[in-house]
């Protein structure tokens, strides 16, 4: 089980280095991500993929959509921060968006 501890700076540094395409949010302790794909159905089947990881590690997005356009909010609420749950998240969003023949470069 991945852990739900705070990072600490340090490793939430790490984290970062490793994950280029996201962003601190500027409002609180959170992992930011816009995705863009070609279509609603594209950008739904992503979802759809991140659904089913949500579930099964039991640590859900924020999340917005409209169209082809996903934007990704992570943040542990229970620990007040960014947790490797995050990170987990985020490199698993990183991987089926690159997998899917859709998705454009931002």
């Amino acid at each position: 089980m991945v852990s739900r501890s705070k990072l600490d700076d340090a490793a939430l540094a790490e984290a970062l280095r490793a994950l280029p395409h996201w962003t601190l949010d500027a409002e609180r302790p959170a992992l930011r991500r816009r995705f863009d794909f070609a279509d609603f159905s594209a950008a739904w089947g992503f979802m759809t993929r991140l659904a089913l990881l949500a579930e099964r590690i039991d640590h859900h997005p924020e999340w917005f959509n409209v169209y082809g356009r996903v934007e990704i909010v992570l943040t542990t609420h229970d620990v007040g921060g960014i947790s490797a749950l995050d990170v987990t998240f985020a490199r698993a969003a990183d991987a089926f968006a690159a997998a899917s023949p859709k998705a454009h470069a931002q």
